[in-house]
């Protein structure tokens, strides 16, 4: 791919001054066979001023440009930018003919071949600046204009779009004009499709995958339907204005970058959200959230539109809050916001204490690469839990008034973070404008630390809550007594609504057991217990009886491991003693996922790590043992996992895997065989023959995914060096997919062959940032990710990582990927050093 030049802020406010876009006429022939296809745009416009601009096009061959009717230089196009000088003021018609390619990355116009039955689909993802590689755009948020989409199609495909779409025979499809949309959201998924169909409130409803995913689609398709119509129900009691697009598609595409994506009238989903093998209710309720997020986005981000990609909050936080609490609201799932605390939160506080981190809306950002890192923890989670905080400080009926304001006044057009905060100002008496300042523009994590001084007499005590930050919390702090009935459960005794900063109270009666401070997870901020209730909760943090209240507990249990407060060990323990007496799934896998990944692979020592993982497997067998009626399958699910991740020998998981189920249940789906195989791999049980067998047995994307993982993990040179070359290979014709790529760097790195790995630590800081130039921001992304040898934990790999951000060149996706993974990393090492001190 190589790089191209970025659009700057500067740029697009220039052009968008100048500019004034009213309509797209966008033509894909799709026949064209499999690594190209024709692209031919017409774009109306007005200069408001005689002036120069340019407009963007990444082609692999362009093959004529006109402008009002005169011809225009192909070979003037530099990277993906055609000049378009000497306008006129006035109304202009740029009509351009194309050839483009293929993605296999997920950016642009992805191409997918099912490995199950050799059908092939196609889809779009033009976020944020990937546009260019389907049609001409001047592709930035604010222009915003109407498009009309022809299609032609290989028989037997269909065609959808962002609005509803009409067959006209000979493989010609059209769809409707749309209202004003920013070019990002342009949408197009084509191929043999299986569609479910229905109607709600006069809109055509749709559902769509891969037609080899069908019996699975239409297992849940009344449950996917379902929770469509009450999250758009519920949108439309808390937003005065209608749904604004003709149609809602939600298709399930393959090798999907993102969770969903949010493309007016057909959202497209990662297909993993068809379930071919069993999940947890949790695992639905994920999904769920999702959809949810995503319907948001159709008011936050589609009809009202941030003006440039330093409001990304807008879109991302919004949706975040409105899908957990829409979810909450409208569906079964009434305990939303403890998968958000224990796993979203999470997300948003790690991110937040890089050196990477920046405010939820960042005074300016300056191009389009530098905003393309800007989508994660802090946009996301960090955003939605000042929300939270914002209602909880403002009262939900303002702040709805103030978003529907927004609404009214910027429908089909852009807004800013100015324009956002005036609306909600409108609707309140409240320093809003303050409160933005303090909580948007700034960067960091709050740390509330509860202190506790015992009264002169029996009857009092006082509580004071020091902050480490500057923002203003409205918090819930939690009394709890323990019950002497039992010893063992603790009984709320109070609620206390605070705001802090704040003076100390001094409360009656004797100090309770326990002090839970930001109870109910109302705010963003870190808590520190006093010792007394720290101990309470390693004591008997099964015993609170509220799961949001454990979830609080959890996470600043967590926290204190990673700050270097709280051994590894002790963590693990906790887990030991309470999980088993855990009845919330979502709080078990969170848990269990810190605890694994986090504290046995990477805070524990290598010396200590095998014990870790026999902790780990006693408690996973005791979970076994308590699902063993088979009352709890969820649960059961997430046990029988997690003792195939921390098996550290063969033989319990290799009788489950020949035997073809777990005793007691549950027999083994394609996942759970291919998650044993993974283990296996790992460590050394299996040869190629076992996957090679398995693969015949399940050929699906899937299967070849799985496939790849376990080629990966061998312990063996040849196959090391295999997966190796096959992940940074130069030859264009070998590379992988960005699936494939993903399956094999998450299996390259295992922490059990640290001497087998060693030698390739070095090499990565070399062929990461030569396959990131190479290929793009989406694999470039992946590389940082999964392809960074995580379990080196090392001054060595520190060294080799700070030689690579300072003396080399990555570029921008992998340079801040590079820089978060080299601060998990020494975060890693000072763990572990506080272990031997």
């Amino acid at each position: 791919m190589g790089s191209m030049p970025v659009l700057t802020r500067d740029e697009a406010q220039t052009r968008a001054r100048l500019l004034d876009i009213q309509h797209y006429t966008v033509d894909l022939d799709l026949t064209r066979g499999a690594d190209t296809f024709d692209s031919r745009t017409t774009i109306r416009f007005t200069a408001r001023t005689a002036g120069d601009t340019f407009v963007e096009l990444n082609p692999a061959e362009l093959r004529s440009v006109t402008l009002d009717g005169q011809p225009l230089d192909p070979a003037a196009l530099t990277g993906n930018r055609l000049p378009l000088t000497g306008l006129t003021a006035g109304p202009h018609e740029l009509h351009t003919d194309a050839t483009m390619r293929y993605s296999h990355t997920g950016e642009g116009m992805h191409r997918f071949t099912d490995p199950t039955d050799g059908e092939t689909y196609v889809y779009t993802q033009l976020f944020m600046d990937d546009v260019q590689r389907v049609f001409t755009a001047f592709d930035q948020p604010d222009l915003k204009a109407r498009f009309d989409l022809t299609v032609t199609a290989p028989d037997g495909w269909s065609v959808l779009a962002n609005s509803v779409t009409e067959e006209l025979g000979d493989g010609q499809w059209r769809a409707a004009t749309t209202p004003p949309l920013p070019t990002y959201l342009v949408a197009v998924a084509a191929g043999p499709w299986h569609s479910v169909r229905t109607e709600h409130r006069g809109l055509p409803f749709g559902l769509h995958c891969r037609r080899s995913l069908a019996p699975h689609l239409d297992a849940d398709a009344d449950d996917l339907l379902d929770l469509t119509r009450a999250c758009f129900d519920r949108y439309h009691e808390k937003f005065t204005e209608p749904y604004p697009f003709d149609s809602y598609d939600q298709a399930f595409v393959p090798e999907f970058n993102a969770g969903a994506m949010e493309n007016p009238g057909l959202v497209t989903f990662r297909d993993e959200f068809v379930y071919r093998s069993a999940v947890t209710d949790t695992e639905r309720q994920t999904r769920a959230m999702v959809i949810s997020h995503e319907m948001a986005h159709m008011w936050f981000g589609d009809l009202v539109t941030l003006q440039w990609w330093d409001d990304i909050w807008l879109n991302e936080s919004f949706a975040e809050y409105m899908g957990y609490q829409t979810l909450t609201e409208a569906t079964r799932y009434t305990d939303t916001w403890v998968e958000f605390a224990v796993t979203r939160k999470s997300w948003g506080y790690d991110a937040d204490q890089r050196p990477s981190t920046h405010p939820v809306a960042p005074e300016a950002v300056a191009d389009t690469a530098s905003a393309l890192l800007n989508f994660d923890g802090i946009s996301y989670a960090k955003g939605a839990g000042a929300l939270r905080q914002l209602v909880t400080w403002l009262g939900e009926k303002d702040f709805l008034t103030g978003i529907n304001t927004h609404f009214a006044r910027h429908k089909f057009a852009n807004a800013t973070l100015a324009d956002f905060i005036d609306s909600l100002a409108s609707a309140t008496d409240r320093p809003v404008h303050t409160w933005a300042d303090t909580w948007l523009r700034t960067t960091g994590v709050d740390t509330l630390t509860a202190h506790v001084t015992e009264g002169t007499g029996p009857d009092t005590w006082t509580l004071t809550l020091d902050q480490a930050g500057s923002r203003p919390h409205r918090i819930a702090v939690t009394l709890l007594d323990r019950d002497p009935a039992d010893g063992r459960t603790l009984t709320p005794r109070d609620r206390l609504d605070l705001d802090v900063p704040g003076t100390p109270l001094t409360l009656p009666g004797p100090r309770p057991a326990l002090i839970v401070p930001n109870d109910q997870d109302l705010t963003y901020a870190k808590v520190r217990l006093d010792p007394a209730s720290e101990e309470a909760v390693l004591r008997g943090i099964s015993g609170v009886p509220d799961p949001l209240t454990r979830a609080v507990l959890w996470n600043t249990l967590r926290d204190m491991v990673r700050d270097g407060h709280l051994q590894p060990a002790a963590y693990l323990e906790a887990a030991r003693a309470h999980l088993p007496d855990e009845s919330d799934l979502a709080l078990v896998q969170g848990v269990l996922t810190f605890a694994r990944t986090q504290v046995a692979d990477r805070f524990t020592t290598p010396a200590e790590r095998p014990a870790a993982l026999t902790l780990l497997t006693t408690l996973g067998t005791d979970l076994l043992r308590r699902t063993a009626d088979g009352t709890d399958p969820g649960l059961r699910l997430t046990a029988v996992r997690h003792l195939i991740d921390t098996a550290q020998h063969a033989d319990t998981i290799r009788g489950w895997l020949d035997s073809g189920a777990v005793p007691d249940g549950p027999d083994l789906d394609p996942e759970l065989r291919w998650r044993i195989l993974g283990r296996l791999s790992v460590l050394g049980a299996v040869d190629d023959a076992v996957i090679e067998a398995e693969l015949a047995h399940d050929p699906s994307a899937t299967g070849q995914e799985g496939a790849a993982r376990c080629r990966a993990a061998f312990p063996d040179p040849q196959a090391k060096e295999a997966a190796w070359s096959a992940l940074f290979t130069t030859d264009p014709d070998r590379e992988l997919s960005n699936y494939l790529f993903t399956a094999t760097a998450q299996g390259f790195w295992q922490p059990e062959q640290s001497d087998l790995l060693r030698r390739y630590v070095p090499r990565y800081f070399t062929d990461a940032p030569a396959l990131a130039e190479r290929r793009g921001p989406a694999l470039a992304a992946a590389a940082g990710r999964h392809a960074f040898p995580a379990h080196a934990i090392d001054e060595d790999t520190l060294r080799l990582g700070e030689k690579c951000l300072t003396e080399g060149t990555p570029t921008p996706a992998l340079r801040r990927r590079l820089a978060d993974e080299l601060d998990d990393l020494a975060r890693a090492l000072k763990v572990r050093a506080t272990q031997q001190s």
